[in-house]
């Protein structure tokens, strides 16, 4: 039997266990005596009668004497009492809490916890039931998100620490790390001007010596025609890698460059890169589906010219031109920026098929694939027939935290994080400067309304000058932040250091561990920043869709420890009707081309042949299909055979267009729906995005 004492108060407690199962609670009182401190009362219950009862002091000494008797701290009226009446003890620590639940649990440097502005010392399991008491008020928290606490747990052994995953106000942000990737030292690489390129290439590149995946795709046959698959951090270099091939392609009279990217902000960066770099050696010109880019004031004209040197172009900007049946001039290389749209659910078999109708029409050429997030690249690059470069290692280290709050709760702290990020300067003199996601137009501006100055909302439903204002004070660091929605996570190359998550879904659909990748990899750039981080705010039982049985904090935990699953789309009968459409306009519907397109796609498509035919879209001729003109247009105006007939359909029932038109914007996605939503709720609030760098300038003099 073993009996531990522990001073409470006038009091002592004392209890009696074995195998830490108490048999006997009770309270003795010490008072002091002519002969020394001596035991005055002694109150006791048993586990089965919980009343108390008095016994004689000499019963309580006895028990002592045949008891190992362990004192939780030091006490001079106890440890007199017991040294006059020879009764050996020691010391231990034990946990509080457990005691006042009449347990006890001898702590040790390896269990023990610290808690309190004291640093109190307790148990594993009674610190975990103080966070769970501390989070209960914030709702239904995930088994995820309590599993990721434990580990902190354990990790840190600070109950506090923990739980500033849970009150940021109130604690360091280094107490909410959730993990830091480390950057790779700089390895050797070769100086441009010893690798075979063309020398007027070399001098108007302005680039001294090759980054790390820059001499890893070179050593794979960049140089030599190789179709090349590159996967690697953002920031890592990969557009001069597609500049290097396709530039030295072009000089040495191969043919043209196409540069395809998902969108248009993105083709207007490139346009400007590749214009200010290469523009006295090379023609540069611009496709993005439309003649001339509409502004808030003025028609913006681009070169056009399809026959330029150097051809940035949308996806679909491109797509447009092969699905008429347009023949494109000689290519030579053809880079195919952030392919991992390629499992974009709405998108992907656009992408898919755009790359089979492209290696049909310019089978010679080389093909390049960019991307920083990829599940599975090595399967990838075997489906695109390809050779695989691969470079993990991020070029300036990487911190991610993870916070748990309210909603209400998020703003305040974005505020917060975005000055602290802006009052750090890094070693090459930049300002720290924050991109911060959210998940719709309408949250962009509330977020930098109450945010404050030098913070401006970046979205799709801006103009291109507007968009092009915000860029240039972004990129010359007279902005602090800006708030943008997932959407456009690929598209914009702005230098930040910090990239913070309000939210973890794109419209109303969570976002996937691919797509978290690709936006966190924007924090840290290798030319400005010596540190990046990744802040993610998770609700706990937030949600932004009825249909969604996850939660926004263990969404969090999942694209935390995630990983990203082979790109191995499967298209259902729209998107393969679409696609069959579009590959019969290249190939004229010979049928043993047509099936060489698709036999070099990524994805799989649904056979629609029979279908197309009983609908009398297409008619079948021996070793040819003749289209008819309904079946072009699906081609020409990217829709598949279910919305084309939802349009017939419509036609016979509505006289008038414009409500037939209504009646089909009916039926568009529900990703699409909420982007219509987000923004009429700003109209509604008067966020004019028109106006919005203008407020920016006037909150700017006002404080000034």
């Amino acid at each position: 039997m073993k009996a531990v004492i522990a001073p409470q108060k006038k009091q002592y407690r004392i209890l009696f266990y074995d195998d830490r199962r108490v048999r006997v609670t009770g309270y003795i009182e010490i008072k002091k005596t002519i002969k020394g401190y001596r035991p005055e009362e002694f109150r006791y219950q048993t586990r089965r009668v919980k009343n108390y009862k008095h016994a004689p002091t000499k019963e309580l000494v006895m028990h002592l004497r045949r008891s190992e008797v362990s004192l939780t701290t030091a006490d001079e009226p106890l440890e007199s009492f017991l040294h006059d009446l020879q009764i050996p003890f020691s010391y231990i620590t034990i946990c509080r809490f457990c005691l006042m639940d009449d347990q006890v649990t001898e702590l040790s440097s390896d269990t023990a916890v610290t808690c309190g502005k004291n640093k109190e010392k307790i148990c594993i399991s009674c610190a975990k039931k103080e966070i769970r008491r501390e989070m209960a008020h914030m709702g239904r928290i995930g088994r995820g998100a309590l599993t990721h606490l434990d580990e902190l747990l354990l990790q840190y052994r600070d109950v506090d620490r923990v739980l500033a995953s849970c009150e940021p106000d109130s604690a360091k942000q280094a107490g909410t790390l959730y993990d830091r990737i480390e950057a790779h030292p700089v390895i050797a690489t070769t100086p441009l001007c010893e690798l075979p390129l063309p020398y007027e290439f070399v001098a108007a590149s302005g680039v001294q010596s090759l980054m790390p995946v820059q001499q890893l795709a070179y050593e794979g046959g960049l140089l030599y025609g190789k179709d090349l698959l590159i996967v690697s951090a953002t920031a890592s270099g990969k557009t001069f890698i597609g500049e290097m091939a396709g530039l030295k392609n072009y000089l040495e009279g191969r043919g043209q460059v196409l540069f395809l990217v998902p969108l248009v902000a993105l083709a207007n960066q490139k346009y400007d890169r590749f214009f200010q770099r290469y523009g006295k050696i090379v023609e540069v010109s611009q496709i993005i589906g439309r003649s001339r880019i509409i502004t808030g004031s003025r028609p913006l004209q681009v070169n056009k010219n399809r026959n330029a040197g150097i051809i940035v172009a949308t996806y679909e900007g491109i797509d447009n031109l092969l699905r008429r049946g347009e023949k494109l001039p000689l290519v030579s290389t053809v880079i195919i920026d952030e392919v991992q749209m390629l499992e974009d659910p709405e998108r992907g078999h656009r992408v898919d098929g755009l790359i089979s109708r492209l290696k049909y029409l310019a089978p010679k050429a080389q093909y390049l694939y960019l991307s920083a997030t990829i599940g599975l690249p090595n399967l990838l690059a075997r489906k695109l027939q390809c050779q695989l470069v691969t470079y993990s290692e991020r070029p300036v280290p990487l911190e991610r935290y993870l916070l748990f709050l309210q909603r209400q709760q998020k703003i305040p702290v974005i505020k917060r994080y975005i000055e602290e990020e802006y009052n750090q300067v890094s070693s090459r003199g930049y300002h720290g400067q924050s991109i911060v996601f959210t998940n719709s137009r309408a949250r962009c501006h509330i977020i930098a309304d109450k945010v404050g100055d030098r913070v401006a909302a970046y979205h799709g439903g801006l103009t291109h000058d507007e968009r092009r204002i915000i860029e240039d004070m972004f990129s010359r660091g007279e902005l602090r932040a800006v708030i943008t929605t997932a959407a456009l996570a690929a598209g914009v190359d702005f230098p930040a250091s910090a990239v913070i998550f309000d939210s973890l879904a794109m419209g109303i659909s969570w976002l996937t561990v691919q797509e978290f990748c690709q936006m966190s990899g924007r924090a840290g750039r290798p030319d400005y920043h010596d540190l990046g981080k990744v802040v993610i705010l998770a609700e706990p039982g937030g949600s932004y869709s009825r249909e969604s049985r996850m939660t926004e904090e263990e969404v969090a935990i999942g694209i935390l420890k995630g990983v990203m699953n082979e790109v191995a789309p499967v298209y259902d009968l729209e998107q393969s009707s679409e696609l069959f459409a579009a590959n019969a306009v290249v190939c004229d519907g010979f049928l043993p081309d047509l099936t060489k397109i698709e036999d070099t796609l990524v994805g799989t498509a649904e056979p629609v042949s029979d279908l197309l035919f009983a609908n009398c879209l297409i008619q079948k001729q021996k070793d040819r299909i003749l289209m008819t003109e309904m079946a072009k247009i699906m081609a020409h105006h990217f829709i598949g055979i279910e919305r084309l007939q939802e349009i017939r359909r419509l036609i016979r029932e509505i006289d008038d267009p414009l409500d037939i038109v209504a009646r089909l914007d009916c039926t568009v996605s529900s990703g699409q729906m909420e982007r219509e939503s987000d923004k009429l709720q700003g109209e509604k609030k008067g966020k004019n995005p028109s106006k919005q760098h203008d407020n920016i300038k006037k909150r700017d003099r006002t404080r000034r």
